[in-house]
């Protein structure tokens, strides 16, 4: 079982796509991404700053709610969730090949 291309499938499912163009199709899943990664941010804001608790629950439900939107963000461009992570690692794995290194970072290509 792929757990990405299950994902996708399955969050494609509950996407209210109809009538709608690439234009559009895009732009919701990027003001998608934007809203709900504000919402974690918004998280971690109170809990640092606020002094609220850090409810780990309400993190995890935004964050699946921004997967939601990066994996019909892959569906909309034809791309799988899993060819974005493996070549993340990929490229992560040439630039820190050793581990992190604050020198490469800082002195990066």
């Amino acid at each position: 079982m792929n757990c990405f291309l299950d994902y996708q499938e399955r969050a494609k499912r509950t996407l209210n796509d109809k009538g709608k163009d690439f234009e559009q199709m895009v732009s919701h899943m990027l003001m998608g991404i934007q809203g709900e990664s504000g919402e974690v941010a918004d998280l971690f804001k109170k809990h640092f700053h606020q002094e609220h608790d850090l409810d780990t629950e309400k993190v995890l439900e935004e964050m699946g709610d921004v997967m939601f939107y990066i994996a019909n963000l892959c569906n909309v461009m034809g791309i799988s969730l899993q060819e974005v992570c493996e070549r993340n690692i990929i490229k992560l794995m040439k630039r820190y090949p050793e581990g992190f290194d604050a020198e490469r970072s800082i002195n990066r290509e």
